[in-house]
């Protein structure tokens, strides 16, 4: 439990938050990623270049900074958080490298002392935050693969078929396996894993059915980028991705 001089420690940081967040995770995703390149194939890159990730995790980290007293008002977004992160199969061994370079970042964006009563606060209320999304995401993990034709992670599909029309195409992905997937339903997504062209790096991206699945195959709509950087999911896969070749894909949420 975080005491109360941490939370009004937390709670005084929320204008800092609400004027310099995003400076703030931006400093912490580069730092992140330049001590732990490993996690390159994690996180989306084309979302670390255009911004949208800081941005993402400004809002989270300031949500849960105004409601520090009362977390369960967030529910609805640790729901969405956990889906995505089991999208991205985010492991719970990862939640400490986060944890650690936030701590770093907070301190050395804001100027204190790592030792100080205001990094100690925040190290219990991220330790809180982490093992809400940790439990949440087990359950969905445990939930997918106690289903039939469901996984947890990444399993390699095949493109079987491209319809392709102007700046879009139509995925079909069948398991290579050629064992039973998971059926879906319309507003469900799935992420897509692929290796990016000329770079050690993979990069992964979800994309939402349009239409209901039938636990044959997957067929998503996958449309270019207007402003594409290298790391472009959807690019590459129109650019560069054929009939028989291989993606990583994650169960339906």
């Amino acid at each position: 439990m975080i005491n109360q001089q941490h939370i009004e420690l937390i709670k005084g940081t929320i204008p800092v938050l609400r004027e310099n967040g995003v400076a703030l995770t931006s400093y912490f995703y580069k730092r992140m990623l330049g001590n732990h390149p490993e996690l390159r194939n994690v996180f989306n890159l084309d979302h670390q270049s255009t911004g949208r990730q800081s941005r993402a995790q400004a809002a989270t980290l300031l949500a849960y900074a105004e409601n520090i007293e009362n977390p369960d008002a967030l529910v609805k977004a640790f729901e969405r958080i956990a889906k995505k992160h089991v999208s991205l199969d985010i492991q719970p061994e990862q939640y400490s490298i986060v944890g650690e370079n936030l701590l770093h970042s907070i301190s050395e964006v804001l100027n204190v002392p790592m030792e100080s009563e205001l990094i100690q606060a925040w190290k219990e209320a991220y330790v809180q935050l982490a093992d809400i999304l940790i439990k949440t995401e087990k359950d969905k993990y445990d939930a997918l693969t106690a289903q039939h034709g469901g996984w947890a992670g990444w399993r390699e599909f095949e493109i079987e078929n491209i319809q392709a029309s102007e700046g879009a195409s139509r995925l079909t992905l069948k398991a290579s396996d050629q064992q039973a997937i998971l059926p879906a339903t319309s507003g469900q997504y799935i992420s897509i894993k692929i290796q990016v062209p000329g770079q050690d790096v993979e990069q992964p991206q979800q994309f939402s059915f349009s239409t209901d699945q039938n636990g044959e195959a997957y067929s998503v709509e996958v449309k270019a980028e207007a402003n594409p950087t290298i790391f472009s999911v959807a690019n590459i896969l129109l650019d560069h991705y054929k009939v028989g070749d291989k993606v990583l894909v994650s169960a339906p949420l």
